[in-house]
């Protein structure tokens, strides 16, 4: 049988995990110089944990786990006729993680008597979700996560536009766009239309303006049983300006009479404030009220990064929720964070060439192997050399030069040492930079210096 792999998975090679660790290595580095401490969870949750906290699409797109051995052991003929969701608790218990954040409070409920608060955590791991599979699209992918929880500061927002404008800067990715809004806005806006308390329905519908376009969204309103009367009130959502301090006042008179919208752009106000005083240069952000994000649980801030000039979705996202430890028996303790898609964002940088040159190159120097002599005294070199921390390796088989040299090439190995009969005999090796084809006669201390 012809081996595959599940569509929406893929294999990396050398060359794309040298790339893949570039933006792991970026990403760390900026959360670490942010004060964020890293951990990780299990690849499997319990189902009682997951379930109910991506709202009910969410929940469809969870992957479940089968119960070991005889999983249908405790269904009855009643179960199968009433559906999966009564199927389920009895086939299967657990689930692969759909996300960093819900594995994450629920850490902080179960670890809360050992944490100093505010505590700041991030954590760099696959998450699976069984979506479509389409271009930028996964059902395996990383996500790169960092929140605060026990604060409520709106510093922290502020920190995550800077965050974010780091590591695109970082990884050469210029033109992005920081996309910035507060869930209480779309609550405060709920309000104002007269559906109160229905703003979820009313985000995940609007969330997919970009996408579908207005009449689609008005569509899909219409479908979940919003009036006409009501979706005409909500056009303003869809005509406010681009212009950022003229969609703001706009907005605050729209929403005057929701005391819950004012402060949602109150607090908007502020983060900018914040991202002011922090002196960011040439900042990229932009306030889009139509921004909602489908999960239900963002009771604040809401974050969506676009990079400009390609054809893929979001590369990075997050927002505050407030309410999610509360699920787990912990209420009262505040969160924000940021998570960014390592893959669209390779696949971002693949696309732009903006990866750096010799990404794929692990070993700096290889040592060629002539005969067992040369084999031998090859072997005390390349200790020294990886003593010396150097990256280095000795083809394996004495075989012709022209094959050794076209390893090197073909691995991108920047460096060959060459040692014969003749540089074992004087002493000065011959230090051969496949780059610029120079080859120079040097004792090995010259080499380690020159190398390391």
């Amino acid at each position: 049988m012809k081996p595959s792999i599940p569509r929406g998975t893929r294999d990396f090679g050398p060359a794309q995990m040298s790339k893949r660790n570039f933006i792991f290595d970026a990403i760390r580095k900026v959360y670490q110089r942010y004060g964020f401490q890293q951990l990780e969870t299990p690849t499997m949750e319990n189902l009682s944990v997951l379930t109910g906290k991506y709202g009910d699409e969410g929940d469809q797109l969870l992957f479940k786990v089968l119960n070991s051995g005889d999983f249908a052991k405790d269904l009855t003929a009643e179960m199968t006729n009433q559906g999966y969701k009564k199927m389920l608790p009895a086939i299967a218990e657990k689930g692969l993680r759909y996300d960093l954040t819900v594995p994450f409070a629920r850490y902080v409920v179960m670890n809360r008597g050992e944490l100093q608060m505010p505590f700041k955590r991030y954590q760099i791991q696959p998450v699976w979700r069984a979506d479509r599979p389409q271009k930028g699209r996964y059902r395996e992918f990383y996500q790169c996560d960092a929140d605060v929880v026990g604060t409520d500061s709106l510093i922290c927002e502020a920190e995550i536009v800077l965050m974010i404008h780091e590591v695109f800067r970082n990884l050469g990715v210029n033109d992005f766009t920081v996309k910035i809004n507060n869930r209480k806005i779309l609550s405060g806006i709920a309000e104002v239309i007269g559906v109160p308390g229905q703003e979820t329905a009313l985000c995940v519908a609007i969330d997919k303006l970009g996408k579908i376009g207005q009449q689609k969204v008005e569509e899909e309103l219409s479908e979940r049983g919003f009036l006409a009367d009501t979706i005409l009130k909500l056009q303003p959502v869809f005509s406010l300006g681009k212009d950022q301090n003229q969609l703001l006042t706009d907005l605050k008179t729209w929403l005057k009479d929701s005391e819950t919208g004012l402060a949602g752009i109150a607090e908007l106000e502020k983060v900018m404030q914040y991202v002011a005083h922090f002196g960011l240069q040439d900042p990229r952000v932009q306030v889009d009220i139509t921004l909602a994000r489908g999960l239900s649980y963002y009771t604040g801030a809401i974050f969506e990064v676009k990079a400009n000039g390609v054809q893929i979705g979001s590369v990075a996202g997050g927002g505050r929720y407030d309410n999610l430890t509360g699920a787990f028996g912990l209420p009262g303790v505040s969160g924000v964070g940021i998570s960014f898609g390592v893959d669209r964002i390779y696949d971002v940088m693949d696309e732009l060439g903006v990866f750096p040159d010799n990404q794929t190159a692990s070993t700096k120097v290889m040592i060629t192997n002539f005969d067992a002599t040369a084999e031998v005294f090859g072997l005390g070199v390349l200790k020294k050399l990886r003593d010396a921390g150097i990256n280095a390796e000795i083809y394996p088989e004495a075989v012709k030069i022209k094959k050794q040299f076209e390893y090197a090439d073909r691995k991108q190995i920047p460096f060959v040492l060459i040692i014969g009969s003749e540089e074992i005999e004087t002493g000065n090796l011959a230090l051969k930079n496949l780059q610029t084809g120079q080859q120079r006669p040097l004792r090995l201390e010259e080499i380690l210096a020159e190398l390391a």
